[in-house]
């Protein structure tokens, strides 16, 4: 019965997140992917992602479409999370790597005091900035439940969603998915 239960939520968290990704098939062609819980999209079956505004940890503001043109990782965490401990270096690993390439990311801290965050951003030398949203705000316009996270979302240089990972994330699954929506500018792009 606990397996049951278990299958039928990973099955309802998995069809929200196809839905906010905005995934379909079409002429009975996937138009998207799961593979191990890393949902990813064809660039015209994506959703736009929606309005993330807020103030940092440091008390500065934010508005993502400051950063529309690069490819931005958003991922939802809390200084009180186990799994979002875990994946802390992944991420932190990923971004160094990445940067490069047009990529940058942002944490959400939901849930949470703004000292205890602070600590865990220093705790895990995170050099990337995240936003402060105790009430989760943000969190629910992803439809993310406040206790649901860590959750990972890219999106690719037009702010559309092109990757969701609803659970604690490495640096070998990241990377890749983050690398091939940074790659797609120049594959349009074309030879110069």
């Amino acid at each position: 019965m606990r397996a049951r239960r278990w299958i039928t939520g990973a099955l309802a968290a998995t069809a929200v997140a196809a839905g906010l990704v905005g995934c379909s098939a079409d002429d009975g062609e996937q138009r998207c992917t799961n593979t191990e819980g890393i949902i990813e999209c064809a660039p015209d079956e994506r959703s736009t992602v929606p309005e993330v505004t807020g103030e940092l940890l440091d008390g500065t503001p934010y508005d993502l479409t400051d950063a529309r043109g690069q490819v931005v990782v958003v991922n939802f965490w809390g200084s009180w999370c186990n799994p979002c401990r875990a994946e802390a270096d992944d991420l932190e690993n990923t971004y160094q790597a990445t940067k490069g390439s047009g990529v940058t990311f942002l944490g959400i801290n939901v849930q949470d005091d703004r000292d205890k965050a602070v600590a865990f951003e220093e705790s895990f030398k995170v050099t990337y900035p995240s936003i402060f949203d105790p009430a989760s705000r943000l969190a629910l316009r992803f439809d993310i439940a406040p206790n649901s996270v860590p959750a990972t979302f890219v999106l690719d240089r037009e702010g559309r969603i092109a990757t969701v990972i609803r659970s604690a994330v490495t640096q070998q699954q990241l990377q890749p998915a983050v690398e091939r929506v940074a790659a797609e500018q120049a594959a349009m792009a074309g030879p110069g």
